[in-house]
């Protein structure tokens, strides 16, 4: 079922020669444009017109009234509430963790630069809804967020046409046990534009969403295209494809839970990367033989199907854990998951990875929902230069520089010198203005 990609004997660069998704967003930029620009030109109008051509649902009022928000509390399951709200209790008590402190240096007696963490004022929150729905991510975004301190938090998800056009009632729940009572039911570019924009949200204008100054969560390649269109007009984490995990795994490994935790990632989309990475040709065939006896028992059989034998999956066979390593390091997995002998040593050398799973007791799933730990990440190979979505992700940091007239005046000859060498006489004036008349 898994393509086979036999590195072995070495490769200096293994990049170009992994599975990966193709996936061009710069073409779903121009199909969107006209879509954004319409939300910014037109707002509600088009908002709606994008609903009924994409969702096939166009509610009237595009605010979730704050009464239907808490009523959906109400009709969870109560093995649904228990696990969000220790999914939501797990996640806080990690995040907590995050939040930075300001602090001061002292440069020079008298000159200091104090590091102020302020959380940004307004976000929005994107919680996809498409071949699942996803109130796990309402979590996710949310719990940082809050940890934070900022001060509006909006949530979109798609319309449903089972839910009377409301967003999912799962995620209507999720969104009231975490105080949240500002959602919309808008999808897709439109949701996005929608938030980097402002808009009203009734035929008659009498409400209104408010611009945000940035948007967090994953979602499809529009609203990835959306995203990247609009950075600049709002901030954005990250630019999400298509879920990945890889697996760096030696004959200890347990090809059962190798195979189920392939299938696992395999079943969010046919696009869905599931890599292993193994020195162990005995371990590949098991998980073969595991995989043609889990896949046909999984729900969504024919999605995992697509996805563990397109081109983004395989198995990667090295000649030994060094170079199973450096192969992980170059994939830059979403999720990674070690499963090794001496699983946690191997960990602590990987560099490259949105999250790590430390041996047989740590699947993805349980990163997840509830390890604690964030399940906004990044993907495509980005993990080798961003983080996932954590409490920094929504804190600015904004530099105090407070210096007395002494220690302006000691520094003043060397302000002056890089601003003659730099060429911009101005600079220096502004420093030298303040003591003219003094003697040197």
């Amino acid at each position: 079922m898994l393509n086979r990609i036999d590195l072995r004997g070495g490769v200096r660069d293994p990049r170009r020669l992994l599975p990966r998704a193709q996936l061009d967003v710069s073409v779903a930029v121009e199909r969107i444009r006209p879509l954004v620009e319409a939300v910014r030109d037109h707002g509600y109008p088009a908002i709606r017109e994008a609903s009924e051509r994409f969702d096939g649902v166009s509610p009237e009022v595009l605010r979730v009234p704050a009464e239907v928000i808490a009523e959906a509390e109400g009709t969870l399951d109560p093995q649904v509430r228990a696990a969000l709200l220790e999914s939501i209790t797990r996640a806080r008590k990690v995040h907590a963790d995050q939040r930075r402190t300001d602090h001061t240096t002292q440069v020079v007696p008298g000159g200091t630069v104090t590091e102020r963490w302020v959380p940004v004022d307004r976000v929005g929150l994107y919680v996809p809804g498409g071949l699942a729905m996803y109130p796990s991510t309402v979590v996710m975004n949310v719990v940082p967020a809050q940890a934070a301190g900022v001060r509006s938090l909006v949530v979109v998800s798609p319309p449903q046409k089972e839910n009377g056009g409301l967003p999912d009632q799962r995620v209507l729940a999720a969104c009231a046990l975490l105080g949240v009572d500002e959602v919309y039911a808008v999808g897709g570019a439109q949701a996005v534009a929608m938030l980097a924009y402002g808009a009203a949200v009734d035929p008659e204008g009498a409400l209104r969403c408010d611009p945000v100054d940035m948007i967090t969560g994953p979602g499809n390649i529009w609203v990835t295209a959306a995203k990247r269109l609009l950075r600049g007009v709002v901030g954005i984490d990250a630019e999400a494809g298509p879920t990945e995990i890889a697996i760096l795994a030696d004959d200890t490994a347990d090809p059962a839970h190798v195979a189920a935790d392939l299938i696992s990632q395999a079943e969010h989309d046919p696009l869905a990367a599931s890599v292993l990475v193994t020195p162990s040709v005995a371990l590949a065939d098991a998980v073969d033989t595991e995989l043609a006896r889990q896949v046909p028992a999984t729900k969504h059989v024919e999605r995992v199907s697509t996805a563990l034998g397109g081109e983004q999956s395989g198995i990667v066979l090295v000649d030994d854990l060094e170079a199973g390593l450096r192969v992980v390091d170059a994939y830059a997995a979403e999720h990674l998951e070690i499963q090794t002998e001496n699983a946690r040593e191997w960990a602590m050398r990987v560099r490259n990875a949105g999250a790590i799973f430390v041996g047989a007791w740590a699947p993805v799933s349980l990163g997840d929902y509830c390890a604690g730990s964030n399940h906004v990440l990044p993907t495509g190979g980005c993990a080798r230069h961003s983080s996932g979505l954590s409490v920094q992700s929504f804190l600015r940091g904004v530099h105090l520089v407070e210096y007395t007239r002494e220690a302006l005046r000691e520094v003043a000859p060397h302000v002056v010198t890089l601003a003659t060498v730099e060429d911009l006489p101005a600079h220096g004036q502004a420093v030298s203005v303040r003591f003219a008349g003094e003697t040197p």
